[in-house]
């Protein structure tokens, strides 16, 4: 009886071995119906969502084709404007990082010693450990009147942004700093140490050594780390609501719409904005090459 049923196993099993492609789409299988269910299908209802409409008597839902959310997005010049605020500060929280990012992941991957970068690894991505909200209203208390800020900068005559956009890139900048210096670190590890010395043994400035040698080998990796702080900072609400004062950005237009509003094809349509803002920022980065040598 088990000679009988270990031989279609045993034919299986060598099947499978001479298939390695049928094999690995039979492990991937699971996984790809769950993006497609979950992600993909709720990606393509949000689309659908966003051509319905809302009737203003009874708040239902009314299932009719239109273009009329699109019109009120592009035509109302509030929207627009925070379109552009949202592009922007996402825009400057990515340049922010990046500044910061590079000079503390080049120490870490070409001077600190091997003990040394592995604390300076788990010191960094400490802050992921911690909430975003505890983070976010420490940042709060920081640059409110009488917070940390006010009491360093007070004594040179100083004294802190308060909240609004310049609050909400600071904190957005420091939430998302781990995301760009992980990257850049592993891009530098692969960089040989020779071609430094060897752009410093021909001459070459240090300026010129980054710009030439450096940048170059590490572009892949700040384009990696750029993908995460721009699309995590373009659908973030919670930081503008916490420390951006009166100024808004476009996740909190799709979540007043949801809740107080109650016009979930409008918050659907204000939500494909940055869908395709990414879609448009990502073909662009294709263009450069850039995600081939990831």
């Amino acid at each position: 009886m088990t000679t009988t049923l270990d031989s279609p196993r045993r034919k299986a099993s060598a099947f499978l071995y001479r298939k390695p492609r049928l094999r690995l789409g039979i492990l991937l299988s699971a996984p790809m119906l769950w993006l497609g269910l979950a992600y993909l299908g709720a990606l393509a209802a949000l689309f659908v969502t966003a051509f319905w409409s809302t009737d203003v008597f009874t708040g239902q839902v009314v299932t009719e084709w239109s273009l009329n959310n699109f019109v009120t997005l592009f035509s109302d010049a509030v929207y627009r404007t925070i379109t552009l605020r949202t592009v922007g500060i996402a825009a400057l929280v990515t340049v922010v990082t990046a500044i910061i990012a590079f000079p503390m992941a080049f120490y870490m991957a070409k001077f600190a010693s091997p003990r040394a970068r592995r604390l300076l690894v788990i010191a960094v991505m400490t802050p992921l450990w911690a909430s975003y909200l505890v983070k976010a209203y420490a940042w709060r208390t920081m640059l409110s009147g009488n917070g940390v800020l006010h009491w360093l900068l007070n004594p040179f005559g100083l004294d802190t942004p308060g909240y609004g956009v310049l609050a909400t890139v600071i904190t957005l900048s420091y939430l998302w700093l781990p995301y760009m210096i992980l990257p850049i670190y592993a891009g530098l590890e692969r960089l040989p140490n020779s071609l430094v010395d060897a752009s410093g043994d021909l001459g070459a400035r240090p300026f010129r050594t980054f710009r030439s040698v450096v940048l170059p080998v590490t572009f892949p990796a700040v384009v990696a780390g750029s993908i995460f702080t721009f699309s995590l900072s373009l659908g973030d609400y919670i930081a503008v609501k916490i420390v951006g004062g009166t100024s808004q950005m476009l996740g909190n237009v799709v979540y007043d719409n949801i809740g107080a509003a109650n016009n979930l094809p409008f918050a659907a349509t204000v939500a494909t904005v940055p869908v395709v803002i990414m879609l448009a920022y990502l073909a662009a980065v294709r263009r450069t090459g850039a995600l081939d040598n990831l």
